[in-house]
């Protein structure tokens, strides 16, 4: 009997302990100033990639500054971000603009992705119905997390998802942009819901 080469013996093993991890593409949507470009910072293990521009006068115009009087920039395209969950999952994350102007690139940033997260700044909801048609109209699946500005929303989950109109089974959770933690708890509740998709 030959005896076994220690060096081949264990290549299978070692092969597919170095295989790279699954990539998995969120979209990070919602409306103008809700905290999107902030969760995936908070979160991206890179510096992440931002399409940031100063806002200018004909743009105050436009977009409602009353709720953010101290945001001077917007994004004009998208962000992007990585996290690794564990040697076997990699989430890439897109951030949408929040414009309705900008709505023409969604398509593009959304393609590929197995579900959404839309941030809603509970002192103007109105400004996230349009994520949350989107997706679901894309039938795309999609958890609402409320981003906490001041530690505080002004309106309890069960008001929000009646606003919203948004069914039972679409995940909503109260959550902080800029904590690390709360935004990849925020982004597992998505993943839980593609592969619950997946599975049905």
């Amino acid at each position: 009997m030959r005896p076994t080469d220690p060096i081949t013996a264990g290549a299978p093993a070692a092969q597919a302990s170095v295989r790279p991890p699954l990539p998995v593409k969120l979209v990070v949507a919602g409306g103008f100033g809700v905290g999107k470009t902030t969760a995936v910072g908070s979160i991206s293990e890179i510096e992440p990639l931002t399409t940031e521009a100063a806002i200018t006068e004909v743009a105050a115009g436009v977009d409602d500054l009353s709720h953010t009087p101290s945001k001077t920039t917007t994004t004009v395209a998208m962000d992007f971000g990585c996290l690794t969950i564990d040697p076997t999952l990699k989430l890439y994350l897109f951030g949408t603009p929040g414009q309705e102007r900008f709505g023409f690139m969604w398509d593009d940033i959304v393609e590929g992705a197995v579900g959404g997260l839309v941030i809603v700044d509970t002192r103007r909801l109105d400004d996230c119905y349009a994520a949350v048609d989107y997706f679901e109209h894309k039938q795309i699946p999609f958890a609402v997390a409320v981003n906490a500005f001041d530690g505080k929303v002004e309106h309890d989950l069960d008001e929000v998802r009646w606003a919203l109109d948004v069914a039972d089974g679409v995940p909503l959770l109260v959550f902080d942009a800029r904590e690390r933690g709360s935004v990849r708890d925020a982004l597992l509740v998505v993943l839980e819901q593609a592969l619950h998709r997946a599975e049905n």
